[in-house]
């Protein structure tokens, strides 16, 4: 047991202390924490814009088809465009978006943590608007008749009515969104930003001992989760409370 204790320690050392290696793992979790933060909240902009124009073409599609306005017209592009988003988002690896965004699009930029938010909040973006459009098309159409007998238009009807109805039903759905996020952050040493991943593999090549750094990145990741996990799972409980 004292020669276990003594080589988990020596090692411990070699990794994490040397140099000072732990630098590279707050480094990366400070930038994992970054990109996954403003990717959200990218993905989460993007996919109720792009959600509230799909479920909104699908629903009022018979009744804007019947008088042929310019405004039908305009939203049948909008939708096209929409649609055409998600196809080839959801369709594509998001590494291969992330090497596009980074190699080619924003070939001139070094900002590299800002390139990797775009990517993932874009991809992001596509679920969560397929998530939200899976809840807002859930919500009875009485809901909608409701918000109009109150004097509300659609936009107004959709935010003050629908929109906090369908948070409730997808929330589960959403944070899981939320995890993979955080956990696909992963491949964003590939670009060369040091996020936690690319930290513990960086010590792994520097110190020539895969065992320590990665399983420590592993652990790390997994409080994560389980954090947010429980976080989730609270605002679960109070969201049911209130509907009491």
């Amino acid at each position: 047991m004292q020669e276990w204790f003594a080589d988990f320690k020596a090692d411990f050392q070699l990794n994490f202390i040397d140099d000072g290696r732990w630098r590279w793992i707050v480094q990366g979790l400070g930038n994992t924490l970054k990109i996954t933060l403003f990717s959200l909240l990218i993905g989460i902009a993007l996919g109720i814009m792009v959600a509230a124009v799909r479920s909104t073409y699908d629903k009022n599609k018979e009744a804007m088809s019947k008088h042929k306005g310019a405004g039908y017209h305009l939203f049948t592009v909008v939708n096209a465009i929409c649609k055409l988003y998600l196809t080839v988002i959801r369709g594509t690896p998001v590494v291969v978006q992330l090497l596009i965004m980074y190699f080619i699009i924003f070939a001139t930029s070094r900002n590299d943590v800002m390139i990797a938010v775009i990517a993932f909040g874009i991809n992001s973006g596509a679920y969560v608007a397929e998530i939200l459009r899976g809840g807002i098309m859930s919500i009875d159409n009485g809901q909608f008749e409701a918000g109009r007998s109150l004097g509300f238009n659609y936009v107004q009807t959709m935010i003050y009515i629908i929109i906090p109805q369908v948070f409730k039903s997808v929330l589960p759905t959403l944070c899981n969104e939320f995890i993979v996020l955080l956990k696909e952050t992963s491949i964003a040493g590939y670009v060369g930003i040091v996020d936690l991943t690319k930290a513990g593999d960086l010590i792994r090549g520097r110190t020539f001992s895969a065992f320590m750094p990665l399983i420590a990145v592993a652990l790390i990741y997994l409080v994560l989760v389980v954090v947010l996990s429980a976080l989730v799972g609270k605002l679960e409980r109070r969201l049911r409370k209130s509907e009491r």
